[in-house]
């Protein structure tokens, strides 16, 4: 009887031992597939700071440049020592641009010159990309078509007969018929309103887009239940799609604000003047310089070059920075990526 349950015992410690060496090799197995885990995780995330960092540097690296060499002095700019960070500081650069800028003036006008583009634009692309998505009309496809070819077709390649339209401009020769000539609308900002109002102005066709795309993917029962209680036309898209769209205007209106803000394209096309659109007349600030102040060393004019070039980032980038949270929704919605 001893013998048998001393056998028992046995038995029972074998089986305990085998349970527990079982479960320590499963233990073990587990732990090296989480070790597998956590390094491939390492190394994934390692790959994509790499990524990340060289994007940014790649991107940033030449606006961190332009910054600190605005704050060079003389002294700085020859020291071949000094990459980054000044030694001796100064502030001349942007006092002098800000002067032959005439900084304050010329912002002011620009930034209104571009802001009502901009408005202009969010209005008639909003409906247009509205009535693409939603209405069915003759030749609807082949419009849509013109849209895209907006969007492809390189501006350089019609510049020469929007040249001649704005400057001997006329409609249908009534102008022509009433007053004996056609009127040239070059040296102001006038082309480019006219071609912003019927939807032809700068990156249009890529706004229409947007807006197609966005309102596409809101759901009609919207529509329908506003058309049921006795919402017409316009007050559902005023009041309703609109407002619903809010993420698709704020991404349009950054990238017209933007865009137009930095054009030179149809700025010297169309001959507008250095005071209204400010971006053009940063090209002109060496020169400038050089001749009013005497500074001829190339090196020297260039930070004062950078420092123009800081002096009109600053709004752009305070419109950025303000707007990002639903600039990035927008980009995500409207069906502009992926």
């Amino acid at each position: 009887m001893e013998k048998s349950e001393q056998k028992q015992k046995l038995s029972f410690k074998a089986i305990k031992e085998m349970y527990h060496d079982m479960k320590t090799d499963t233990q073990f197995a587990n732990d090296r597939k989480r070790w597998a885990s956590n390094i491939k995780k390492f190394i994934l995330g390692l790959f994509r700071l790499v990524i990340i960092v060289g994007i940014c540097y790649v991107i940033l690296g030449p606006v961190i440049g332009i910054i600190s060499s605005s704050f060079f002095s003389d002294a700085d700019n020859y020291n071949t020592m000094v990459y980054l960070i000044p030694q001796d500081p100064t502030l001349e650069r942007y006092e002098l641009a800000i002067k032959y800028l005439n900084y304050g003036k010329t912002m002011v006008s620009s930034l209104i010159y571009s802001l009502t583009l901009m408005l202009i634009q969010v209005f008639i692309c909003s409906m247009v990309g509205y009535g693409f998505a939603r209405y069915k009309f003759p030749l609807k496809n082949l419009l849509f078509a013109c849209v895209v070819v907006m969007i492809v077709i390189p501006t350089h390649t019609i510049m020469l007969p929007l040249y001649m339209s704005f400057a001997k401009f006329d409609v249908f020769g009534i102008i022509k018929l009433i007053s004996g000539s056609e009127i040239n609308l070059l040296s102001t900002p006038v082309p480019m309103y006219i071609m912003t109002l019927f939807g032809c102005g700068l990156r249009s066709g890529l706004y229409i887009y947007i807006f197609n795309q966005f309102f596409r993917g809101l759901p009609k029962e919207i529509e329908e239940a506003a058309f049921v209680d006795g919402a017409g036309t316009w007050y559902t898209y005023f009041r309703i799609m609109l407002v619903n769209a809010i993420p698709s205007v704020i991404t349009v209106a950054i990238f017209s604000m933007v865009w137009q803000y930095n054009d030179t394209f149809y700025a010297r096309l169309f001959l507008i003047s250095d005071d209204i659109v400010i971006s053009k007349k940063i090209s002109t600030i060496q020169a400038t310089i050089s001749n009013v102040e005497k500074i001829y060393d190339p090196n020297i004019q260039e930070l004062y070059l950078d420092a123009g070039v800081v002096l009109i980032m600053i709004p752009i980038i305070i419109i950025y920075v303000a707007l990002q949270k639903y600039f990035i929704e927008g980009v995500e919605r409207s069906g502009i990526v992926g």
